[in-house]
């Protein structure tokens, strides 16, 4: 028995399943290797794309903001051309040029105007447009004829026009404007802007006639209308567009 070939295939054999082990071992460990990197670099990932959402955040909410207050300028306008039809209507109608001929509630724009020698009403404003979108609850705040309100959103105007009011075009709304808002002559601080923590919101309700109307969000604005910065302070009204 050759005892020498033996121990030779022995030795040989053990030599040959230990190679085959290290490699599987070898392998094991690359795979764990690269895995690892992989999962490195995948968090390394996901906090650049935190990073990018973090300061992306900031923009998209504020893209946010003035969509809603492009919407709440478009809606509010409206308004203001719909008060201009139901006072024009009711002042030719009645020979009333005052406050009675402005309208006291949204229903009335909402509700439109006689048509000459027909059965229905002329709609004068859209429902969405009779809702603010600056606000969960939707209502818009009334502005009253010679309110504090209205002193301050004229002297906003002349601060952003050079001391200058737009006349209005049409004669019956440049009636309403001479009773409407106060003389000129007669405000204070002539075409200075006004403060930005006015109040001037307090003496105006959901009640009686009105000339105008503005959103009870008291937000620093996006946007700017006639100048103006804050949100409560944009008067939706016929009197001052020509």
């Amino acid at each position: 028995m050759n005892l020498e070939g033996m121990n030779d295939h022995n030795i040989f054999g053990s030599s040959s399943a230990r190679s085959a082990a290290l490699a599987k071992v070898d392998l094991s460990v690359k795979r764990r290797s690269e895995g690892g990197y992989t999962l490195v670099a995948l968090l390394a990932l996901m906090t650049v794309l935190a990073l990018f959402a973090m300061a992306a955040a900031p923009r998209v909410q504020q893209q946010l903001v003035r969509e809603r207050e492009q919407e709440a300028i478009f809606r509010g306008e409206q308004v203001a051309d719909a008060i201009a039809q139901y006072y024009r209507y009711r002042a030719a109608t009645t020979g009333n040029v005052s406050d009675q001929a402005l309208p006291s509630s949204m229903d009335q724009l909402l509700d439109g105007i006689p048509i000459p020698g027909g059965s229905k009403n002329r709609q004068i404003l859209r429902a969405s447009a009779a809702r603010d979108p600056l606000t969960k609850e939707g209502e818009w705040r009334f502005v009253h004829p010679r309110s504090q309100a209205l002193v301050e959103f004229q002297q906003s105007i002349l601060f952003y026009t050079g001391n200058f009011i737009p006349p209005p075009r049409d004669a019956q709304i440049a009636r309403l404007q001479q009773f409407a808002v106060p003389p000129i002559t007669n405000l204070v601080n002539l075409g200075e802007k006004p403060s930005a923590d006015s109040s001037s919101s307090a003496d105006d309700d959901s009640s009686g006639p009105f000339v105008g109307v503005a959103t009870r969000s008291k937000r620093d604005s996006v946007l700017t209308y006639y100048g103006i910065e804050r949100e409560d302070q944009w008067i939706f009204t016929p009197l001052f567009r020509n």
